[in-house]
Protein backbone atom coordinates (compact mmCIF):
# COMPACT_ATOMS: atom_id res chain seq x y z
CA UNK A 1 0.00 0.00 0.00
CA UNK A 2 1.57 3.30 -1.29
CA UNK A 3 1.75 6.10 1.41
CA UNK A 4 -0.48 8.25 -0.18
CA UNK A 5 -3.67 5.65 -0.24
CA UNK A 6 -5.14 5.77 3.00
CA UNK A 7 -6.28 2.40 4.76
CA UNK A 8 -9.53 1.33 4.71
CA UNK A 9 -9.49 1.22 8.73
CA UNK A 10 -8.74 5.22 8.22
CA UNK A 11 -11.64 5.35 5.15
CA UNK A 12 -14.24 3.40 7.70
CA UNK A 13 -13.20 5.56 10.53
CA UNK A 14 -14.52 8.55 8.33
CA UNK A 15 -17.62 7.14 7.49
CA UNK A 16 -18.54 6.17 10.74
CA UNK A 17 -17.53 9.74 12.07
CA UNK A 18 -19.60 11.45 9.03
CA UNK A 19 -22.57 9.22 10.30
CA UNK A 20 -22.31 9.92 13.58
CA UNK A 21 -22.80 13.78 13.15
CA UNK A 22 -25.32 13.03 10.72
CA UNK A 23 -27.30 11.27 13.93
CA UNK A 24 -26.64 13.82 16.25
CA UNK A 25 -28.33 16.50 13.68
CA UNK A 26 -31.43 14.52 12.96
CA UNK A 27 -31.75 14.04 16.64
CA UNK A 28 -31.92 18.12 16.83
CA UNK A 29 -34.12 18.35 13.86
CA UNK A 30 -36.45 15.56 15.15
CA UNK A 31 -36.69 18.41 19.16
CA UNK A 32 -36.71 21.28 16.88
CA UNK A 33 -39.68 19.61 15.39
CA UNK A 34 -41.34 18.91 18.25
CA UNK A 35 -41.12 22.08 19.57
CA UNK A 36 -42.29 23.94 16.49
CA UNK A 37 -44.91 21.61 16.50
CA UNK A 38 -46.08 22.09 20.07
CA UNK A 39 -44.88 25.92 19.42
CA UNK A 40 -48.01 26.19 16.69
CA UNK A 41 -50.17 23.82 18.30
CA UNK A 42 -50.41 26.15 21.50
CA UNK A 43 -51.02 29.41 19.17
CA UNK A 44 -54.19 27.30 17.72
CA UNK A 45 -55.42 26.31 20.74
CA UNK A 46 -55.28 30.07 21.53
CA UNK A 47 -56.58 31.25 18.16
CA UNK A 48 -59.40 29.29 18.53
CA UNK A 49 -60.48 30.48 21.70
CA UNK A 50 -60.37 33.92 20.88
CA UNK A 51 -61.83 33.66 17.47
CA UNK A 52 -65.05 35.06 18.23
CA UNK A 53 -63.67 37.73 19.25
CA UNK A 54 -60.84 38.62 16.73
CA UNK A 55 -61.34 38.79 12.71
CA UNK A 56 -58.20 39.76 10.81
CA UNK A 57 -58.35 40.64 7.33
CA UNK A 58 -56.10 37.22 6.98
CA UNK A 59 -58.09 33.94 6.98
CA UNK A 60 -56.20 32.10 10.27
CA UNK A 61 -57.12 28.88 8.63
CA UNK A 62 -55.33 29.16 4.96
CA UNK A 63 -52.41 30.08 6.85
CA UNK A 64 -52.74 27.26 9.15
CA UNK A 65 -53.24 25.04 6.18
CA UNK A 66 -50.41 26.81 3.88
CA UNK A 67 -48.01 25.84 7.37
CA UNK A 68 -48.80 22.42 7.79
CA UNK A 69 -48.57 21.43 3.51
CA UNK A 70 -44.86 22.67 4.24
CA UNK A 71 -44.16 20.69 7.27
CA UNK A 72 -45.58 17.50 5.21
CA UNK A 73 -43.80 18.87 2.35
CA UNK A 74 -40.25 18.82 3.81
CA UNK A 75 -41.39 15.51 5.84
CA UNK A 76 -42.10 13.36 2.12
CA UNK A 77 -39.39 15.13 -0.01
CA UNK A 78 -36.95 14.56 2.90
CA UNK A 79 -38.06 10.50 3.14
CA UNK A 80 -38.04 9.99 -0.25
CA UNK A 81 -34.18 11.87 -0.26
CA UNK A 82 -33.47 9.44 2.47
CA UNK A 83 -34.54 6.52 0.96
CA UNK A 84 -32.44 7.40 -2.52
CA UNK A 85 -29.29 8.20 -0.39
CA UNK A 86 -29.67 5.12 1.71
CA UNK A 87 -29.79 2.94 -1.18
CA UNK A 88 -26.84 4.60 -3.20
CA UNK A 89 -24.80 4.15 -0.10
CA UNK A 90 -25.36 0.58 0.22
CA UNK A 91 -24.56 0.37 -3.25
CA UNK A 92 -20.96 2.09 -2.95
CA UNK A 93 -20.16 0.00 0.66
CA UNK A 94 -20.77 -3.08 -1.56
CA UNK A 95 -18.16 -1.78 -3.83
CA UNK A 96 -14.50 -3.67 -3.56
CA UNK A 97 -12.79 -0.35 -4.07
CA UNK A 98 -14.72 1.49 -1.09
CA UNK A 99 -13.52 5.12 -0.54
CA UNK A 100 -15.00 7.60 1.91
CA UNK A 101 -16.02 10.84 -0.73
CA UNK A 102 -17.32 14.17 0.54
CA UNK A 103 -20.62 14.84 0.23
CA UNK A 104 -23.60 17.13 0.65
CA UNK A 105 -25.73 16.45 3.74
CA UNK A 106 -29.14 15.33 3.46
CA UNK A 107 -29.71 16.28 7.41
CA UNK A 108 -28.39 20.06 6.99
CA UNK A 109 -30.13 20.09 3.81
CA UNK A 110 -33.32 19.30 5.98
CA UNK A 111 -32.53 21.41 8.96
CA UNK A 112 -32.20 24.20 6.95
CA UNK A 113 -35.75 23.61 5.41
CA UNK A 114 -37.15 23.42 8.45
CA UNK A 115 -35.27 26.81 10.25
CA UNK A 116 -37.01 28.60 7.13
CA UNK A 117 -40.29 27.34 7.77
CA UNK A 118 -40.17 27.54 11.80
CA UNK A 119 -39.10 31.25 10.88
CA UNK A 120 -41.45 32.06 8.87
CA UNK A 121 -44.16 30.49 10.93
CA UNK A 122 -42.78 32.17 14.11
CA UNK A 123 -42.66 35.52 12.24
CA UNK A 124 -46.12 35.09 11.29
CA UNK A 125 -47.25 34.17 14.80
CA UNK A 126 -45.65 37.58 16.39
CA UNK A 127 -46.66 39.86 13.65
CA UNK A 128 -49.94 38.89 13.67
CA UNK A 129 -50.46 39.41 17.16
CA UNK A 130 -49.32 43.25 17.04
CA UNK A 131 -51.48 43.66 14.48
CA UNK A 132 -54.64 42.30 16.19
Amino acid sequence: MSKNMPSNNTELAKERNRAAAERTLMAWIRTCLSLISFGFGVDQIIMALQKSLIYGEIDPHHLTRILGLSFIGIGTCAIILAALEHRQELRRIQNENYRYQARSSLAFSVAVSIFITGLFAFLGIVLKSYLN
